[in-house]
């Protein structure tokens, strides 16, 4: 899969809009077939630098990617990594995809009651001074994380 264009939009709201309609009002899987959902709220925490701070700056530079989750999470030469909480260590709720250079897609993974995982977009965003420790990091496993959470298929 080719490295998708980058988007340019004059404003924030324009980017809103097509996070919107290309990925709150989409049905998206990812290349394992786990069904994504995207709420309007994690838009602030996938395209501000510093959300919930004092200085909130929208990042033209996270955002002129928008169309690089939707093609990292469908593409089966992903690399996936269990998350990080610096509280806690390996979060193994959470899965991070590497697809281009240093753009990661985070999801975090729910098993339904009838066994199925979901997931929901949490962020994406280069990870410049990060991208090392997360590909050192422990290396993701749809059978690990069925183990965890008792699904048998």
């Amino acid at each position: 899969m080719s490295l998708p264009p980058l988007i340019f939009y004059e404003t924030s709201l324009e980017y809103r809009q097509h996070y919107e309609q290309h990925y709150c009002r989409e049905v998206i899987y990812t290349f394992d077939g786990i069904r994504v959902y995207f709420k309007q709220t994690r838009f602030d925490d996938a395209f501000y630098e510093s959300h919930l701070k004092k200085n909130d700056t929208f990042s033209k530079t996270r955002a002129c990617r928008i169309n690089w989750i939707k093609a990292t999470l469908e593409n089966d030469d992903a690399d996936l990594y269990f998350g990080w909480n610096r509280h806690t260590g390996i979060d193994k709720k959470r899965r991070v995809c590497v697809v281009y250079d240093n753009f990661v897609v985070v999801i975090e993974l729910k098993v339904t009651q009838n066994g199925i995982i979901k997931g929901e977009f949490k962020t994406a965003y280069l990870a410049d001074n990060s991208i090392d420790k997360i590909r050192s990091g422990a290396r993701w496993s749809r059978e690990e994380f069925e183990n965890i959470h008792g699904i048998s298929r």
